[in-house]
């Protein structure tokens, strides 16, 4: 056997003609950028030189197979024409791979992603290692970006248009068996060793292998590229796609683009379309703004950078005070990684339902847990209506209604029930945690864990400080976050805190221009025209209109009095209409069987005049501007620590455009001097709560950003 390695790859040649590039590269993970790619085409011309050489395999030494683009060099890039040249680069590799004129296996025994699974697909086999937690697909657009390595052509030749498009336009990962199933690999083993033993066969059993696309007898699976289905499918997918992202998000548009013009060419040529359209996106400033977020920043939570930290979360039996969904979702969560849980509620039906809600939580994930596990887990969670069986809890999370006294006298009658050094948290969306604590014998213990519904798919955790919390009951709880998976941002206190506040900017705003006249069809499209995932009405429906009815003179003892039109408007439906949201089958739109069936008409008798500009345009620049000076005042105020936090925050915990990467972001875009003008423009002819804070005013004269241009 010949062994040799260069800075990326160890090359191997054994007896049986058969060289195998195994990606090692520095660092603990392969990622695509020039060491890979000058190190790979060595190997390969390597490779290609062994005498008596039968097939390549290629496979990993480590733990993932190759986690696909070098983000540091896609987010640096800026010269479309330098950048060009590197793209294509990377697909002239990997078209050398695949017509190398010997049969070519990817030994898939850890995650292939992105462009590491585009140098899967130019092998002509994919091997998998039956793994669970290997995840195996394009999840570029998720990213601003899509797939440059030859990911849409190969996929559009290998399945069809219709399973390429519902693959690459959400950015789907895939677990083997059910990449498998969608025909994007074609094998998985048990073992290691069997996923090597399966490519050497496969090997010298198909001497004369080759891409189904190099073959002269290759037909494209229907719609065939060119014909009227083709073009049909192409139509209504744009039509079904603008419907969903309201031609906020460049990236899926230009994956269609590359499906219709990349599917009439050579693969040769096709490669070069889509080559075009990636550096199109990747130099441009939304993936900029889309990576920083969704990438550095998310990455940089996830990973608690700092933040406290502790080696000794003490924290084994978990006490749940309230029973609705979110309890009993915040219940299984904690149950799913092992902690003993115990809920409590004041009635038993609530109590059952909440049981109920947890099983079918674990159905669910029946397949992943295996039916011991699923047994397990449910067996983890008890439920209560005296406070007893809570004694002994490490943490307890109170998510009681919002009202003061309430939660005070929840504090003492159960506190005291605590393990010694336990910790009370509440999942309070606005209370301020200082005023909570005050109930308490052990401020230092007491904390903000806010979660967002359904807490089994919202991946934020927002942990408050309180004034006396200590840094100890922080590390903690964000050891507890970890351990359940979710991503943190530590914020300090105040009413509403971060996300809350800038959540209720946003439907009080939408509401606000109702109030004015504008079309509430207008209102909602124009939101997501900017880039909100839902409109503002949508989302006051499900939260329920009532809420914040409620929480309105509570916010005014705090000084953040809701004012002017559009709480006048809510009062009315709520008060007068009885309009209370989703839930009650009537709000912002009409329900039947819970299912929406369109805007109330009654909205526009409660209009109060007719406003002198409207359109999309006009109302999705009011709405993202009202939750980004939202922002910045909670900056200004010292509540967030960290400028990653209001991106991070505002994307996962309230949908906020991630086409702009965060209000931060957004406000760095538009440039702050040209903000600060637009907001005392608003707040002259709306009111005060556009006041553009100090804080902007200053960075406006000395030319600020919140980031650096890259």
């Amino acid at each position: 056997m010949e062994r040799t390695k260069n800075g990326a790859v160890k090359l191997d040649f054994d007896g049986q003609g058969i060289a195998t590039l195994t990606l090692e590269m520095s660092g603990r993970a392969n990622k695509i950028n020039q060491e890979f790619g000058d190190g790979f085409a060595q190997g390969l011309t390597w490779a290609k030189g062994q005498q008596g050489l039968k097939g390549i395999i290629v496979a990993t030494g480590h733990k993932d197979f190759c986690v696909g683009a070098d983000i540091d060099m896609l987010y640096q890039a800026r010269d479309p024409k330098r950048f060009y040249e590197q793209v294509r680069a990377l697909q002239t590799g990997y078209r050398q791979l695949e017509t190398c004129g010997v049969p070519v296996v990817a030994a898939l025994t850890g995650s292939a992603l992105g462009g590491g699974f585009e140098l899967a697909l130019s092998c002509h086999r994919r091997i998998a290692l039956d793994d669970p937690k290997i995840q195996l697909g394009l999840p570029e657009v998720m990213l601003g970006v899509l797939p440059g390595g030859g990911g849409t052509q190969r996929i559009l030749r290998m399945v069809g248009l219709q399973a390429a498009a519902d693959l690459i336009l959400p950015g789907k990962t895939l677990r083997p068996q059910t990449a498998l199933e969608a025909k994007i690999i074609d094998e998985v083993c048990a073992t290691p060793e069997a996923v090597r033993a399966a490519a050497v066969g496969w090997i010298l059993a198909h001497p004369g292998a080759k891409q189904p696309w190099d073959e002269k007898s290759f037909k494209f699976p229907p719609p065939v590229p060119g014909t009227t289905d083709f073009r049909d499918f192409l139509l209504a997918g744009s039509g079904m796609l603008y419907k969903k992202t309201a031609g906020a998000f460049r990236a899926p548009e230009l994956v269609l683009r590359c499906f219709h013009e990349g599917g009439l060419l050579e693969l040769d040529r096709a490669l070069e379309v889509e080559a075009r359209h990636f550096v199109n996106l990747a130099v441009g400033d939304q993936a900029k703004d889309m990576l920083r977020t969704l990438w550095y920043h998310r990455t940089a939570a996830e990973k608690h950078e700092g933040l406290p930290s502790t080696d000794q979360e003490g924290i084994q039996k978990v006490g749940i005070l309230g029973a609705g969904m979110m309890g009993a979702a915040l219940a299984w969560q904690c149950a799913s990684v092992g902690y003993d849980v115990v809920v409590r509620d004041i009635k038993d039906e609530v109590l059952q339902k909440a049981m109920d809600h947890c099983r079918e939580l674990t159905k669910e994930q029946q397949k992943r847990l295996g039916e011991e596990g699923a047994k397990a887990l449910l067996a983890r969670i008890s439920t209560t209506v005296a406070p007893e069986p809570l004694k002994g809890c490490d943490l307890v999370i109170e998510a009681v209604f919002e009202d003061l006294e309430l939660k005070h006298r929840v504090t003492k009658e159960i506190e005291p029930l605590l393990a010694p050094g336990g910790i009370w948290a509440s999942n309070t969306s606005a209370l301020p945690i200082t005023d909570l604590a005050r109930a308490s014998a052990h401020a230092d213990r007491f904390i903000g864990l806010h979660f967002f519904s359904p807490v089994d798919k919202m991946p934020l955790l927002v942990i408050i400080m309180g004034k006396e919390t200590s840094q100890e009951t922080a590390a903690r709880c964000l050891s507890f976050c970890r351990k359940i998976k979710k991503t943190p941002i530590l914020i300090n206190d105040g009413y509403g805190f971060y996300t809350t506040r800038v959540f209720l900017a946003y439907l009080m705003q939408g509401v606000q221009l109702v109030a004015e006249g504008h079309d509430p069809a207008v209102v909602e499209w124009g939101a997501r025209a900017a880039g909100m995932v839902v409109g503002p009405l949508q989302v006051f429906d499900e939260v329920t209109l009532t809420l914040v009815r409620k929480a309105a003179p509570q916010a005014k003892k705090y000084g953040r009095a809701v004012e002017g039109p559009g709480i006048d408007l809510l009062i009315a439906m709520v008060d007068e209409h009885k309009r209370y949201g989703k839930a009650a089958g009537a709000g912002f739109y009409d329900y039947e069987a819970g299912k929406r069936k369109g805007l109330w008409p009654g909205l526009k008798a409660l209009a109060k005049g007719t406003p002198t500009a409207t359109g999309a345009d006009v109302v999705g620049q009011r709405l993202l501007l009202a939750q980004c000076v939202e922002a910045a005042r909670v900056m200004e105020e010292g509540i967030l620590q960290r400028k990653r936090d209001a991106e991070v925050g505002a994307i996962f915990g309230l949908g906020f455009a991630p086409n702009t990467g965060g209000p931060l972001s957004c406000m760095d875009r538009m440039g702050i001097p040209t903000v600060v003008k637009e907001l005392e423009a608003l707040a002259a002819a709306y009111g005060p709560h556009f006041t553009p804070p100090k804080l902007l005013v200053a960075m406006a004269e000395k030319g600020e950003r919140f980031f650096e241009v890259v």
